[in-house]
């Protein structure tokens, strides 16, 4: 019964002068803590312009290739729809196959929409055309908007062109047919892009967080100093303390490859050394990342937002999450310059 009235002559017996002087020391605190400081300001600043502008669910503006074995009015009219639509950017038009097919291999083109020859005398006899898109369906996703978009496109390109003599060819079903060709990941299968891809997204987080703090907590007790003093060179020192974390990463590379090919059935159909390579080499780099923050870190809570401030654009704008063509110019060269963006695509492409 005694309770409450005592929490009040507490809550009374409070010095307002004294929190004002701790509330104060935590301002000069936070002042004299600028790295901390910058990062609580930039990070939500960051967050809103990356999902403002950045990413982007339902993807625009895919790299197609035109195989255009047939110039007539019909057909022009269908190319002069796909030039203005903004799900596919026309990047090249070939009368070859093999043009088309070499694109779409790479990964300059994500679309090859082929309009075989006799395309319009076949319309017009009423024997129903087709219309081949051949989609680089490895990132589901990104194919599934843009098909159903190139159809439509297709149905309202030809309707002006059924008017007058054409006029017997309006009524549905429409007089020529699209046929979509799925490659690379026929079934739409999300596990087959994204598992592979989760191993980028796995060394990132852990090599560069864990180098980082296990560099700073060295500099934040001393210990450091007292290791630089001993006849050790630095390079030897930075070798040594980071070649433990490389088996490490060989150790992920190990589990999510063996859950990857017998838990998913996931099919590995390339190079296993090229993989083994970018694997090494993407190790390096984020242990060469993480120790660059523990230069500038001087806490390990420091050092733990760095790392994600990192980490936060190396998902969002590596093609991880989103489509990377999908996204603006300036969010394509920060990616590009991103060491996930680049090991995504070797081991989606080894896979």
């Amino acid at each position: 019964m005694t309770t409450a009235p005592h929490s009040l002559s507490k809550l009374i017996d409070l010095s307002w002068a004294r929190v004002f002087a701790v509330f104060l020391k935590e301002l000069v605190q936070m002042r004299r803590d600028r790295p901390t400081f910058a990062i609580m300001i930039m990070m939500p600043v960051m967050q809103l312009v990356l999902f403002g502008y950045a990413i982007n669910t339902d993807p625009r503006h895919m790299p197609a290739v035109v195989e255009m074995r047939e110039d007539g009015p019909l057909t022009r009219s269908f190319l002069a729809s796909l030039a203005q639509s903004t799900y596919v950017d026309v990047i090249a038009i070939t009368p070859r196959a093999e043009d088309g097919e070499a694109m779409i291999r790479s990964g300059q083109a994500t679309f090859l929409i082929s309009i075989p020859e006799g395309f319009e005398r076949r319309l017009v006899r009423g024997e129903r055309p087709q219309i081949l898109i051949a989609a680089d369906a490895s990132d589901p996703v990104a194919a599934g908007g843009a098909i159903a978009a190139i159809q439509q496109v297709a149905a309202q390109a030809f309707a002006p062109e059924f008017q007058g003599s054409l006029s017997f060819l309006a009524p549905l079903p429409a007089p020529y047919e699209i046929v979509v060709h799925r490659r690379y990941n026929p079934a739409g299968v999300t596990a087959f892009n994204i598992v592979p891809a989760l191993l980028g997204v796995i060394l990132t987080m852990t090599m560069v967080m864990i180098t980082s703090i296990a560099l700073t907590r060295e500099t934040e007790r001393g210990t450091m100093e007292n290791l630089l003093a001993t006849p050790v060179r630095p390079l030897e020192v930075m070798i040594g303390k980071t070649t433990p974390y490389v088996f490490v990463g060989a150790v992920q590379v190990a589990i999510v490859l063996a859950v990857a090919m017998l838990l998913f059935r996931i099919p590995f159909t390339g190079s296993f050394l090229a993989f083994l390579i970018a694997v090494t080499l993407f190790i390096l780099a984020n242990l060469m990342l993480g120790y660059l923050i523990s230069t500038v870190a001087r806490t390990q809570m420091q050092a733990m937002q760095m790392t994600f401030f990192i980490f936060l654009p190396s998902i969002l704008l590596s093609g991880f999450m989103f489509p990377f063509r999908a996204m603006p110019l300036w969010a394509q060269v920060i990616g590009e310059a991103l060491p996930i963006t680049h090991f995504l695509r070797i081991v989606r492409r080894s896979f």
